[in-house]
């Protein structure tokens, strides 16, 4: 399976960053956690890890290109041929139950009224 490398957000009010050097070349063998870029923004320079281990299999994003957070940077590929695709939000959704509604609150019996006329 390939995994695509984004952009994270690197602050609050952070909304793009530039690519100011690539630390592997395409091809080269990555492993998770290695740092893999550095990035800058108006706040923060820091390297961004590789999310996963594998071969560099494409770079998306030049050195001193800006982009949106979020945005491709590059797909590394674990050797497994399946295509490129977000892998947090894949797992999320299979390992979360269905989500089942809160049972309805029951009123309370109400008292007889004991006022008099």
């Amino acid at each position: 399976m390939s995994v695509s490398v984004t952009l994270p957000a690197l602050g609050e009010s952070v909304t793009e960053g530039t690519v100011t050097r690539w630390l592997k070349a395409e091809g080269e063998r990555v492993e998770a956690d290695e740092p893999l870029l550095e990035v800058s923004t108006d706040k923060v320079d820091t390297e961004i890890p590789a999310p996963a281990s594998g071969v560099l299999a494409s770079i998306k994003v030049a050195e001193d290109e800006t982009v949106e957070v979020g945005a491709e940077l590059a797909v590394i590929d674990d050797g497994s041929g399946a295509p490129a695709e977000a892998e947090a939000p894949a797992q999320a959704e299979s390992t979360e139950p269905a989500a089942t509604p809160a049972p309805a609150a029951e009123e309370a019996p109400t008292a007889p009224s004991t006022e008099t006329e």
